[in-house]
């Protein structure tokens, strides 16, 4: 595909980069378009993403533009291709481009100028009679955009402040050929079926209550299926060395301004007044593990200490972001924090990594990595800081693992490592991480007795695995469409008789299965066969179905069908026997 440059020059787009500038060129179509149907709109940002592309528009009064007006919107668009109008870019000084932005109407384009450095260079795409101020670049042709489709609409404040006018922001995506949309849109319907808080209803694993806002109850199913994942990870953590310890979840304001956290994070973090004193609901679990390292005094011998915490964290997130397990307002994070000499530190780093590659693996997740270096707003000098991206690099390097670069995006007190899971549908979840803090040692005055006998301040790793439970568990149903590894699913097994001649017998083998630690459903309803069938599968999306009828009934056995839909005779003893088998094993 050939693309404009904005020096006016024509190129051939490098492959990885095709769909980028087609997105890029939709979302300006998309304000021509627009433009045309709602005179006098505003247009502030309109960027390409990772999924598509927006437009923020400040629409005319009393306008309001909402799914039903898509169709409208892209028939214009398509009108627009169709006329093949050329896209051609130019220059204005900074005072020439306020100009032009003010002669148009554009006052959302003037104030942004005016956030751009003094010595910027002001580029600008136009097709037909429509004008953008952009850097590019864009396709030659509006005829090139040859497959694109409006997603969604919601409302989104100019420049991202509360304090500033909330405009309409028009999603979409577009792709170069329209096999790739096809596939795409076939994506975003499976996600639908897949939406976590729609299956989280279906089998009763949790629910959000208006009475608690970003505040997740969960149900009895969602305990089950909570409590197996906490006991993988209490088993795989017991085995690696940690030690598990749990923390308040009130505590004083002082202690978050010795860490940091009050001037970095207050924002997010609750508080409350006890005794006259304002304390805070902690919003991370390290300053208290910190608390529990600094209790008595240790030794080098003692390094590395590795100490897992289930701790519950609060943290203010705004109304509008919450949604369902992937935003909320409180949440369990599977933390630890390990404290090791300098000489530890690469192992260390290995050792969780392997560990935290060994839990995705588990459920079938890939994975990439990337390493976030020194924020704007952090702490520490820079040789601590360089020490620090020094080390995850190091490790990294020793396993032999691919990394992106994220410049800037590390914690305020270290940088860290990110994995990013990609799940069934291809889309990416960033969940485990590990971060390298040599500054809260410091503001903690921490350290630890050497061989040679002087104290020596020891290196603090911050990671978890999971993430946020609850997100994960939102992953988790999502990336299975609930259709749970046996060892994991809420119910494991339902059984199903065919008719009252049958149910007595039923009962015996329900219990059975109980009795072995499995976790069953009996469904005794007066309901045909066919239905409870259906149901079980689509509902209670259990592994497995014991169907018993009278022909069960007179040979002693079972017909157990699973997710394949194949149903084979067993005897229950063996039955029961390979279940427990598959659930030990966590197959």
């Amino acid at each position: 595909m050939k693309i404009l440059q904005n020096d006016g020059q024509v190129i051939e787009c490098p492959e990885d980069e095709v769909t980028h500038v087609v997105r890029h060129s939709a979302a300006h179509i998309m304000a021509q378009a627009i433009a045309r149907l709602y005179p006098g709109a505003d247009f502030a940002y309109g960027p390409a993403t990772d999924n598509g592309f927006y437009y923020d528009v400040d629409l005319p009064e009393g306008v309001k533009v909402s799914e039903d007006d898509f169709a409208a919107i892209e028939a214009e668009m398509k009108k627009i291709v169709k006329e093949n109008l050329k896209f051609t870019t130019f220059e204005l000084t900074r005072d020439e481009a306020v100009k032009l932005m003010k002669e148009r109407g554009e006052k959302y384009k003037v104030e942004h100028i005016g956030d751009l450095a003094d010595d910027a260079r002001i580029t600008f795409y136009q097709q037909g009679d429509y004008i953008d101020m952009c850097v590019g670049p864009h396709i030659c042709y509006t005829k090139a955009l040859k497959a694109f489709k409006l997603t969604g609409v919601s409302g989104a404040y100019w420049k991202g402040d509360k304090n500033n006018k909330m405009l309409t922001r028009i999603n979409g995506t577009a792709f170069a050929t329209k096999d790739e949309l096809d596939e795409h849109l076939r994506l975003i319907e499976e996600a639908k079926k897949r939406d976590h808080r729609k299956i989280g209803r279906e089998m009763d694993l949790f629910m959000m209550r208006d009475e608690a806002p970003g505040f997740p109850f969960f149900l009895p199913n969602g305990m089950v299926l909570k409590n197996a994942l906490l006991d993988y990870w209490r088993e795989i953590h017991h085995d690696a060395g940690y030690v598990e310890i749990s923390t308040p979840m009130i505590m004083n304001k002082q202690l978050w301004k010795t860490s940091g956290h009050w001037d970095h994070y207050k924002d997010n973090m609750y508080s409350t007044i006890i005794d006259d004193e304002e304390y805070c609901v902690k919003p991370m679990n390290c300053p208290g593990g910190v608390l529990v390292y600094a209790a008595k005094p240790h030794s080098y011998r003692e390094l590395p200490i590795r100490a897992g915490e289930i701790g519950l964290v609060h943290r203010h997130e705004m109304r509008g972001a919450l949604h369902g397990l992937f935003r909320v307002r409180c949440f369990n994070q599977d933390d630890a924090h390990l404290f090791v000499r300098p000489d530890q530190l690469t192992d260390e780093i290995v050792g969780v990594v392997n560990l935290i590659d060994s839990v995705y693996q588990k459920f079938g997740f890939k994975y990439h990595v990337e390493l976030s270096t020194r924020p704007e707003d952090s702490m520490g000098s820079d040789e601590d800081w360089e020490r620090a991206e020094q080390g995850l690099k190091t490790a990294l390097e020793q396993l032999g693992m691919d990394y992106e670069l994220n410049e800037g995006d590390g914690a305020f007190y270290g940088p860290k490592i990110d994995f990013h899971l990609e799940d069934s549908l291809g889309r990416t979840w960033q969940c485990g991480t590990v971060q390298l803090d040599f500054q809260m040692p410091i503001n903690f005055d921490l350290d630890y007795v050497d061989a040679d006998g002087e104290k020596k301040r020891p290196i603090m790793l911050h990671r978890v695995c999971f993430g946020s439970i609850e997100r994960f568990i939102g992953i988790l149903i999502e990336h299975f469409a609930g259709k749970f590894p046996t060892w994991l699913a809420p119910v494991q097994v339902d059984v199903l008789p065919v008719s009252e001649k049958s149910r007595e017998y039923a009962r015996g083998v329900a219990e059975k299965l109980d009795a072995a630690g499995i976790r069953v459903k009996l469904d005794e309803r007066d309901e045909k066969i066919g239905y409870k069938i259906r149901e079980a599968r689509s509902i209670d999306r259990v592994p497995y179905m014991l169907i018993l009828g009278e022909k069960e009934v007179e040979a002693g056995n079972i017909s157990v069908r699973d997710r394949t839909n194949e149903t084979v005779p067993m005897d229950v003893d063996a039955f029961v026997e390979q279940l427990k088998a598959e659930i030990a094993e966590r197959r």
